[in-house]
């Protein structure tokens, strides 16, 4: 007997069609759930998710497929190649007085224009605390720098000098079109207008080399480089940009700050300042460096490896100064230096 719905289950309303459930037949085999059939190697696995499986250089052998595919990929990849090496080639230049061969594709005129928004920057900064002209740390700065500008060759610039009354920083900076900034704490570690002479020829160095433009014009390949590294090797622009930084743009500028203290050391023994202040200079700011990180990780050179090679850098630099000007009266400056700092002792 089909089983009977109690009355009033369903309204009678819907149309429902004679349908019978039959009950499942007693002469069929009951339903059973039999195990899987795995070896015993296998059921250690069961219950598990299974580790994601990384395709790390998935991209790479993409890329080797296609280029072992597809001749137009080759062929465009080739024009790249071909019209890059023709811009890099076309923009190739020698830096003054080092003579190195490097890559510059930026107008001094972009330069300065780049530097204007940062000069209202530093400006805003430190608004307030700009020491003003006839201070004695303003006429000291102007003083060196009135005889280290001629021996640059930038005397067309509109030169501007602010010092900056903040002890506790030791750094100095020019910017392209001429404008200087000096904290004041670099004054003490200086030592007097030699070693300030030291600093501001290693800064007007970097302007003469045009290295902010050479920075800027680094950015032309190392983008595109990081971009593509990121999406051969499948890892995120932030590493690639950090690999590219510490493979190619630090070791670039650490170059180029020992080039500007190539030049800024002849520089100023051409102005009849001594270039072994220099030496002394960097030996006084290695003890005032804390917790300095290491070269490879730095903009910068480590200051006893400065040392070293301005120490390999002084004949040459005591040649020029001998070949300028000053070099028969820097005897008679000396003395009469000496006698003038010897006559305020005695006054006071």
């Amino acid at each position: 007997m089909p089983p009977r719905f109690p009355l009033g289950l369903f309204p009678k309303s819907l149309p429902f069609r004679n349908i019978r459930l039959k009950p499942p037949s007693l002469t069929r085999s009951p339903l059973i759930l039999k195990p899987p059939t795995h070896s015993a190697s296998q059921w250690g696995s069961i219950g598990r998710r299974q580790p994601p499986r990384y395709n790390r250089f998935n991209r790479t052998q993409q890329i080797y497929n296609l280029w072992h595919t597809s001749p137009g990929f080759r062929y465009g990849v080739g024009g790249v190649a071909v019209g890059g090496g023709v811009f890099y080639y076309v923009n190739l230049e020698r830096v003054p007085i080092s003579g190195r061969l490097r890559f510059n594709c930026v107008s001094e005129e972009y330069e300065e224009q780049a530097a204007e928004q940062q000069f209202q920057m530093v400006m805003q900064e430190f608004q307030g605390r700009v020491l003003p002209p006839n201070h004695p740390s303003s006429r000291l700065v102007n003083r060196v720098l009135e005889k280290l500008i001629p021996t640059s060759g930038l005397d067309g610039q509109k030169w501007e000098v602010r010092v900056i009354d903040d002890p506790e920083q030791k750094n100095a900076f020019v910017m392209p079109g001429g404008k200087v900034f000096v904290f004041s704490g670099i004054l003490p570690i200086c030592c007097g207008e030699d070693g300030l002479a030291a600093v501001l020829g290693h800064e007007i160095a970097h302007q003469l080399a045009h290295h902010t433009g050479e920075k800027l014009s680094g950015y032309v390949y190392l983008v595109p480089l990081a971009f593509l590294a990121a999406y051969t090797f499948d890892i995120s622009g932030q590493m690639a940009s950090l690999i590219i930084d510490l493979i190619l743009s630090r070791p670039g500028s650490r170059k180029m700050e020992s080039e500007a203290d190539y030049i800024g050391l002849l520089m100023m023994a051409e102005a009849c300042y001594d270039p072994n202040a220099a030496v002394g200079l960097w030996q006084r700011m290695a003890k005032a460096e804390h917790h300095a990180p290491p070269q490879f990780l730095s903009t910068h050179p480590a200051s006893k490896n400065r040392i070293t090679k301005i120490q390999e850098w002084l004949p040459q630099a005591q040649e020029k100064q001998v070949q300028s000007e000053c070099g028969s009266t820097k005897g008679y400056a000396n003395d009469f230096k000496r006698a003038f700092q010897h006559s305020d002792e005695v006054s006071w």
